[in-house]
């Protein structure tokens, strides 16, 4: 199982979902504090890292089913989901569809209602990218306080450093979000929830604090000065909200 990484830890299942670009392995430096929590366990997506699922025409219950899949697998439910941007959606989608399989979810910066928006945000930010880069210290530098994050999301091939991930994917998988509302899965979501959003979140205002605020059990916390991946601009902030999180869930 190529697409699925284990990184440790025995008990409850911990489920990590990676973001757009990214891979289950940009969760390492997390998962290193998570073992004490759990069985901790990342998925590579459609699409990203290598899954070999590449091309298709997917739909966010896709890639939640994978993660259901795995779950079933490797008998790790009911796990705790914690998913980053696109893989908060999926996460959000996995509890609702599966509810049997999730005892919580942490959702980092993502919000349900994004219609409207294009794929051209996004290919004009990977237009500036260089291809390929020189060097994985290319890629650091380039990315800067994420860089250690991207370091992880690029492959050596013959004449550079390309992302393992195919730019024709990405742009079919956020083109979706575009166009559908994610709040009828929200509403039938029934384990706890913990939302964690960025101060300078690239998300529309307001609709972290709502999505926690529909979920019964929901709880909304905004990291001030943290960017799109609070984990690493603001990661004692993270770390904290996570473990509190995590210890009422398994003190239950």
């Amino acid at each position: 199982m190529f697409d699925v990484v284990e990184f440790g830890g025995s008990g409850p299942g911990i489920l990590l979902l990676h973001g757009l670009m990214g891979r289950a392995s940009t969760w390492w430096p997390v998962a290193q504090w998570l073992r004490r929590y759990g069985r901790v366990v990342g998925i590579d997506a459609r699409g990203h890292g290598r899954n070999t699922q590449r091309g298709g025409d997917w739909r966010t219950e896709d890639f939640a089913e994978d993660a259901a899949a795995v779950i079933r697998r490797l008998d790790l439910g009911p796990v705790i989901a914690i998913g980053h941007s696109m893989g908060g959606l999926h996460a959000l989608v996995l509890a609702a569809e599966h509810p049997v399989l999730v005892r919580g979810v942490v959702v980092e910066d993502f919000a349900p209602d994004q219609r409207g928006r294009t794929v051209d945000v996004w290919r004009s930010e990977f237009d500036g990218w260089p291809r390929p880069f020189e060097s994985l210290a290319h890629v650091r530098s380039f990315f800067g306080p994420v860089g250690d994050y991207f370091v992880e999301c690029f492959e050596e091939r013959a004449d550079g450093y390309h992302l393992i991930a195919d730019f024709a994917d990405l742009y079919r998988i956020a083109a979706e979000w575009g166009l559908r509302s994610y709040w009828p899965f929200v509403d039938r979501i029934e384990a706890p929830l913990l939302v964690i959003e960025a101060e300078h979140s690239l998300m529309p205002a307001g609709q972290q604090a709502a999505m926690a605020a529909r979920v019964s059990d929901g709880r909304h916390l905004v990291v001030p000065g943290a960017g799109h991946l609070v984990q690493l601009s603001a990661p004692d902030v993270y770390r904290g909200a996570v473990e509190a999180f995590l210890s009422g869930l398994l003190d239950r």
